[in-house]
């Protein structure tokens, strides 16, 4: 077996409307599918070349201690300012280290999602 790329991440969601609400309204993300499922439904946002997916669907259960993604942004303190604006709850940071800028904040769920800028010698 060869593993060749990550083909998704997802969170899990409990209510979709509300996650649409926090992932396009204040992320600006724009779905790349949408798939309501028997019982759930399944959304893909493409950002470069991955994929990010909310999914609501028996046996996914959000968790802040689960995996979590972190998306890269232009400009860091704008993001941060404007998720401090909008209320979004901290779980760490903002931080400073020698090669990046980082945050993780929390979706409706409590998922945990990074916010992250490269210094310009490391992008």
């Amino acid at each position: 077996m060869k593993i060749t790329e990550i083909a998704f991440s997802c969170y899990p969601v409990t209510d979709i409307e509300k996650a649409r609400s926090f992932y396009e309204g204040l992320l600006g993300l724009t779905p790349t599918m949408d798939h309501p499922l028997e019982d759930g439904h399944w959304i893909e946002y493409g950002i470069g070349p991955s994929t990010l997916a909310i999914g609501v669907a028996p046996g996914m259960t959000p968790s802040p201690d689960g995996c979590s993604v972190s998306l890269e942004v232009d400009d860091f303190q704008n993001a941060i300012n404007e998720l401090h604006q909008a209320g979004v709850e901290f779980a760490y940071g903002p931080i400073e280290t020698s090669v990046c800028h980082m945050a993780f904040i929390k979706d409706p769920d409590g998922n945990s999602i990074g916010i992250h800028k490269r210094k310009p010698a490391h992008s």
